[in-house]
């Protein structure tokens, strides 16, 4: 007996979350009394929404569950099994999604193999197929299947062909003809050269599952774990931050009264926090939840009357204060953070003076007495932080954008005529064409040995970031845009090497520009793996509430076989509105819409 013990991440987030349920909402699960029939968890699946769910956020595996459409546990396991190079390349997994649907016959070479492959429509999939094949074909026992299994695996020609006149041998003796044996040698070798592990795979199917529901029935508590669980990686943070806004989940800053350590969920939100904020230690964010236990902060005063300024030193404050975390005693972030080295000395001289026994500033209510300070304690009015600066700092202070983002404003518009996100990049192919919106984040200048100017630029959208490679004669057309801060529309290529998903920019412009540089034609792209009559018939309405002057185009195809171009009739033209993108990712997913 062989196991296999995964230290996995997303086990924590699973108890995390489990965590939450109980301790905040009283709701107990038993992940081992978990109904595998939910249909709200494979609907959420079989739309792509797939972030967070264990073994399928790639581009790549969301595009082949939504051609499978799962609607059952054992779906979930053939998945796992089928986003393998192997299979995908060969194109096993095309032509078990065509059976599935029903678009391919299932035709058995033999009676006798219809109760082997009937689970997965007549393809080859698992390891264990294979061996119960040689069982119940040639007779071999189990140790012997395990042989052929194994030379499979390792591809060696001269051990299959000894495997095959076994095989012939033990198929002869029930009866079958050589003709047909051999003929289902030859199949089983084709495609149970990819076969998987099917004890494997539905185990990775049983996570996948689990969080997947959490997800779908629990999302705040799922993703409060999940964000905790991925915390060092700013990316990932960053995208599920994306997801839950989009989801109407409001991601809250950290707050000294009410932050943990890690993320959790507070009412309909999730709150950041305490370990999230750069610059605040261990021991300083231990001697704030002390502090606040007796009873909550007040004000800036008060907080740094009762915290040990030793650990909360004048560094963690200034964090606090960007982040947001001081926002709920009614200050300023920019007057506070003006006045701070005023407030820290007052506090260090009131505890100079409690330790010598004198008289206390902060005792009783002598801080309410006087006039010049607000509710929030802090000092005279300077002036107030811009939004700008505002998100920068919470950006400096967290890695990540809060109460805001830079792109808020265009996110529409760079849904409707990116191809692409940086959370996705992963899943295209080395060369492809990606469009991106984003801001650019950082930008360092480089010269070639040629002595030409080029630059490494970071690119962010509001799912994560990407390095960018921009060659001397486009970095000097576009130089001036790059200088600014505004955000952009960048056209490249995909580089993928030892260090990661790269692009190399070949254009770039304002989105402002969009529009006009992008949309002079629009298309649609059907895929019939996934859409019936019903949704062909709701499509033409979403473009007629959507006429317009732009020409557009179907291509209706379908998974590894063909594609057909319809151009709409004259006088049907489209708008490449906002609303259209909209009312399309609501109703069909991602990945409809084009632009040209």
């Amino acid at each position: 007996v062989k196991f296999d013990f995964l230290g996995l991440r997303t086990l924590t987030a699973i108890h995390d979350t489990l965590r939450h349920l109980s301790s905040l909402r009283g709701i107990e699960i038993d992940l081992a009394a978990l109904p595998l029939t939910d249909a709200a968890t494979y609907e959420t699946l079989t739309r792509g929404d797939t972030d967070g769910v264990f073994q399928s956020e790639s581009k790549g595996f969301t595009e082949l569950t939504m051609k499978l459409r799962p609607d059952r546990f054992t779906h979930l396991i053939d998945l796992m099994a089928l986003y393998r190079p192997g299979p995908l390349q060969s194109g096993m997994a095309d032509d078990f999604v065509e059976r599935r649907h029903g678009r391919r016959k299932v035709v058995y070479a033999l009676p006798q193999l219809e109760e082997i492959l009937s689970g997965t429509y007549g393809v080859i999939v698992y390891q264990e197929q294979v061996m119960e094949i040689a069982k119940a074909l040639a007779g071999f026992t189990l140790g012997e299947a395990d042989v052929l299994r194994k030379a499979m695996g390792k591809k060696d020609d001269a051990l299959m062909e000894k495997q095959k006149a076994h095989f012939l041998e033990g198929a002869k003796a029930n009866g079958i003809p050589e003709r047909k044996a051999s003929e289902i040698f030859e199949l089983v070798r084709q495609f149970g050269g990819y076969g998987f592990n099917k004890s494997h795979s539905a185990a990775y199917a049983l996570i996948a599952y689990q969080t997947a529901y959490l997800k779908t029935h629990y999302p705040l508590e799922y993703y409060s774990a999940l964000m905790t669980s991925e915390s060092g990686d700013t990316d990932k943070i960053i995208r599920y931050i994306a997801h839950c806004r989009e989801k109407g989940i409001p991601i809250l800053p950290p707050d000294v009264n009410e932050s943990r350590f890690a993320f959790f969920p507070a009412g309909n939100a999730i709150r950041f926090g305490l370990g999230a904020v750069k610059g605040l230690g261990e021991g300083a964010i231990e001697s704030i939840i002390e502090a606040r236990e007796e009873r909550p902060f007040e004000s800036v005063r008060d907080m740094l009357a009762r915290v040990d300024l030793r650990k909360v030193n004048k560094r963690a404050v200034e964090s606090l204060i960007k982040s947001g975390g001081l926002d709920s005693l009614d200050v300023d972030r920019g007057a506070v953070f003006n006045g701070l080295p005023a407030l820290i000395e007052e506090a260090q001289a009131e505890v100079r003076r409690k330790e010598s026994g004198q008289f206390s500033l902060f005792g009783g209510k002598a801080e309410e007495k006087k006039p010049a300070q607000r509710k929030g304690g802090e000092p005279p009015p300077a002036p107030a932080w811009t939004r700008r600066d505002r998100l920068q700092y919470e950006k400096e202070a967290l890695g990540f954008y809060i109460t805001g983002h830079p792109l808020d404003s265009c996110a529409a518009e760079i849904a409707m005529y990116a191809n692409a996100t940086t959370g996705k990049l992963a899943g295209f192919n080395h060369g492809a064409e990606v469009k991106l919106g984003g801001i650019v984040a950082s930008l360092k200048e480089k010269v070639t040995k040629r002595g030409e100017k080029m630059a490494i630029l970071t690119l962010e959208d509001l799912e994560g970031t990407v390095e960018v490679t921009v060659f001397p004669r486009t970095y000097q057309e576009r130089r001036e845009i790059l200088s600014t801060s505004a955000p952009v529309f960048l056209l490249g290529r995909i580089e993928k090497g030892e260090q990661g998903v790269k692009v190399t920019m070949d254009e770039l412009f304002l989105i402002e520009n969009v529009r006009e540089r992008l949309a002079r034609s629009v298309h649609f792209d059907i895929l019939l793996d996934r859409v019936g009559t019903a949704e062909i018939s709701e499509l033409r309405r979403v473009i007629a509430r959507n006429a317009g002057d732009k020409k557009g185009f179907l291509h209706v195809f379908r998974a590894g076989e063909y594609e057909a171009i319809i151009a709409l009739p004259e006088g049907a033209g489209v708008s490449p509105s906002l609303e259209l993108a909209r009312e399309l990712r609501n109703r069909f997913g991602y990945g409809v819409l084009r632009l040209h």
